[in-house]
């Protein structure tokens, strides 16, 4: 039996905040939102409607970081820059092991969480640190289907120990050692994800989206061959199994944020109406800039740049889909 620490208490952080507790662990939830705090406390999950029985929550960053040596991180990426700052401060000598659940890459820095917890919380106050990805959608997980995550770490003991505290028998857990491959798939699928809504990939008939995953795979291999990145990660949970079940979440908040473009909703409004980030805009807009950059045609992630940011027609999208580059 472990105690754990999980900050952010939405979907996914109350979600794993179950598992953990399944597996016998102690598991005291942060968030500053006053009403997921009261709900996880009352023993309800704050988005689903199913019980979360002996999970604490706080809002008081100091008592959860106090409360155990392994911080789960699940926050929004665009905002765990700050958070870091402050976990800097709160940490002082003690030091802590992370794994990061989320899944994004900063806009303005271009880079991935384990990048920005380097530059932001002390290096003799990390101890270890992991992320824990794959294909899963948190409705599912809550519910106890079976699930297979991807564990990435530079320390065999540490995934172990991961493997150890989240392991059931419905959540299963493979290994792997690169941190920043799997981080930059994650990312990426949370662009694949806004696009498919932009496109109303609901409304594909089966050949259509059989195509349309198979342009997302490929898309995916081109911008991961500027980066140092593992073809095992692509190939693996982190990269297609993550994607294809992105592909076919037509729930997620990145999905219904593209939709919301699809129907005519201008970027402003439609990040405004979401009380959540949406990491998937933000990684469109990060993978465009790098597309351009290092001058890679992404047919799907350029021409949804073009509608979302420069409001050109969704139509542009499948017009430019299966050329070689831009006239």
């Amino acid at each position: 039996m472990s105690k754990i620490t999980i900050l952010g208490g939405g979907a996914w952080g109350s979600t794993i905040g179950q598992v953990l507790v399944d597996n016998r662990n102690q598991v005291l939830i942060y968030d500053i939102n006053e009403k997921y705090v009261e709900k996880i406390n009352n023993h309800q999950h704050p988005i689903f409607n199913f019980s979360l029985l002996n999970i604490k929550a706080t809002n008081d960053l100091q008592t959860a970081l106090d409360y155990s040596d392994i911080i789960i991180l699940c926050v929004s990426t665009q905002q765990i820059r700050s958070l870091f700052k402050q976990i800097n401060l709160i940490l002082k000598k003690k030091k802590k092991s992370f794994i990061n659940v989320s899944k994004g890459i900063e806009l303005k820095s271009k880079k991935i969480i384990s990048q920005i917890l380097l530059e932001e919380i002390n290096s003799d106050k990390i101890t270890n640190y992991a992320c824990l990805i794959g294909p899963s959608h948190a409705e599912e997980v809550v519910q106890r289907k079976i699930t297979f995550l991807l564990a990435a770490s530079k320390s065999d003991d540490f995934l172990s120990r991961i493997s150890q505290i989240f392991s059931s028998s419905y959540l299963k857990i493979d290994f792997s050692y690169d941190v920043f491959g799997c981080e930059i798939c994650s990312a990426f699928k949370n662009a694949l994800s806004f696009v498919s809504g932009i496109v109303e990939l609901e409304n594909f008939s089966q050949n259509a989206k059989s195509a349309f995953i198979t342009f997302g795979i490929q898309e995916m291999k081109k911008i991961l061959e500027i980066f140092p990145v593992e073809k095992e990660t692509f190939l693996g949970l982190a990269g297609l199994g993550d994607l294809i079940v992105t592909s076919f979440n037509l729930n997620s908040r990145n999905y219904q944020a593209g939709k919301k473009i699809n129907l005519g909703e201008n970027l402003e409004k439609v990040l405004s109406s979401s009380s959540q980030v949406i990491e998937g805009i933000y990684n469109l807009e990060v993978f465009y800039h790098l597309s351009i950059e290092k001058k890679i045609f992404l047919p799907l992630i350029q021409s949804s740049y073009q509608v979302v940011f420069q409001k050109k027609p969704i139509d542009c999208i499948f017009a430019n889909i299966l050329k070689k580059s831009y006239d």
